[in-house]
């Protein structure tokens, strides 16, 4: 059985990340020594992708990390706005121009408000469905956030598994050199015959 053809019929997990072929027998990947070479070599480019996957969802976790509070920051501010009824008097706030510059506002009720959707694009939108709005982006984030976690255990999973095939398969090719030692070797290195035996 051949180390591709395995990883192309494997299943994978939700988001479509293959499972890395777990090694039992290392018969069932290679049927000779002349097989050792491309098989590890196949298992090293199966870790470098796992790797690559590794890094790419990292990068996305720290950027749901640093998403998530700006949306729920959002979200709390809409629904107090939202919870404020009509003719209640106008509230005096300071908001956030850049990092440590801040501006004082007088904000009157309101049924309108301006959100940022990204790339320098700012719309209104009603008061209740920008709510509405925040709380889909809200839990969209947090679910993707938790797949990231899902997915960064399992890619080091995969990675460990096929890092224990590397070694099994290492180990075997050792074996099968002892093992195709030229008979005469008992008789001219006893010794090193002795300590390739089993104990006992």
């Amino acid at each position: 059985m051949s180390v591709k053809a395995q990883s192309k019929d494997a299943a994978t997990n939700p988001r479509g990340i293959p499972y890395a072929p777990f090694v039992d027998k290392v018969e069932d990947y290679v049927s000779s020594r002349a097989e050792v070479d491309g098989t590890m070599k196949s298992f090293q480019e199966m870790i470098s992708k796992y790797q690559f996957m590794e890094v790419n969802t990292q990068r996305r976790v720290a950027g749901l990390k640093e998403k998530i509070p700006d949306i729920q920051k959002t979200l709390e501010m809409v629904q107090f706005l939202e919870s404020r009824r009509p003719g209640s008097d106008p509230i005096e706030t300071t908001f956030e121009l850049n990092d440590t510059l801040y501006a004082k506002a007088v904000i009157p009720p309101t049924d309108e408000v301006y959100l940022w959707l990204g790339a320098n694009v700012m719309l209104s939108y009603p008061v209740a469905e920008a709510t509405t709005l925040l709380e889909s982006k809200l839990s969209t984030a947090q679910q993707s956030l938790e797949n990231c976690e899902e997915d960064l255990d399992f890619l080091r999973e995969q990675i460990t598994t096929l890092e224990v095939a590397t070694a099994r398969v290492y180990n075997w090719e050792v074996t099968m050199k002892r093992k195709e030692k030229p008979e005469h070797g008992d008789e001219d290195a006893g010794g090193e015959t002795k300590r390739v035996l089993p104990n006992g």
